[in-house]
């Protein structure tokens, strides 16, 4: 049985880089999948061939059970929250603007935007009171928030996190773990998250995804990732954070 997400003889590169040769992966619906390995290992990559952003050289990426589609990428993405490192954010709009732009695109009436971005707001811990200021004037911690909240707004059927929660403090990014849980447990989806973490994984995920060199090392729930005897995975756990 397939996944809400299935790559199946995937190959990718770039240029001489070859990132996968003939990978075969399902991810799990309604669950937390993280995805963990060190740095160029892929999993970025994996996240940009869900969405559409790269395609394949060879092989297929299915997403709802149909291939990614080639047309019509736009209202396909809109099933599809993406927040990445840095939260992206658009520096020239207010919180209230980053948040609810989505809302605005579909042609939401004013009140259900208000709702909406009240309701993930709260969700997320974010005052009330930002709702009129810039990006700029915000902490890292509350940016992280708002581009997850942004990134929810159209409840999505997938949930992609490209290391959203890295550069805070360790007091802060275990707030913004809290208020994220919160949210998830509020609103069911499918979330894929990239980390360098295997704590943070273990703390986010319902199952993890070792990945190094551009091959699957172990998959499945992760006390069954924690009792395994592969020594990069057992390096994994013991560092905390690969690097």
């Amino acid at each position: 049985m397939g996944g809400i997400i299935e790559f199946r003889h995937l190959a990718k590169s770039y240029g001489q880089t070859e990132v996968f040769r003939n990978l075969d992966l399902d991810i799990s619906p309604g669950v937390t999948t993280g995805l963990v390995g060190e740095s160029g290992c892929g999993k970025s990559t994996l996240l940009q061939l869900i969405n559409g952003l790269e395609r394949p050289d060879r092989g297929t990426v299915r997403t709802f059970g149909e291939p990614v589609p080639v047309t019509g990428l736009a209202s396909f993405r809109r099933r599809i929250g993406y927040a990445v490192q840095g939260t992206g954010l658009f520096p020239h709009m207010s919180v209230a603007r980053n948040i609810s732009l989505l809302g605005e695109l579909e042609g939401w009436s004013d009140a259900r935007i208000r709702a909406r971005t009240g309701t993930l707001m709260e969700l997320m811990a974010l005052d009330g009171e930002l709702t009129s200021r810039y990006p700029h004037e915000l902490s890292g911690g509350q940016q992280q928030r708002v581009g997850i909240c942004r990134a929810m707004y159209l409840q999505p059927d997938i949930l992609l996190l490209d290391e959203p929660f890295s550069g805070v403090d360790p007091l802060t990014r275990a707030d913004i773990h809290e208020q994220f849980l919160k949210l998830m447990g509020s609103e069911s989806t499918t979330v894929v998250l990239v980390t360098h973490d295997m704590s943070e994984a273990v703390e986010l995920a319902d199952e993890i995804i070792v990945i190094r060199d551009g091959e699957i090392v172990r998959q499945g729930p992760v006390e069954r990732i924690r009792q395994s005897s592969d020594a990069y995975v057992a390096r994994l756990f013991g560092q905390g954070r690969a690097s």
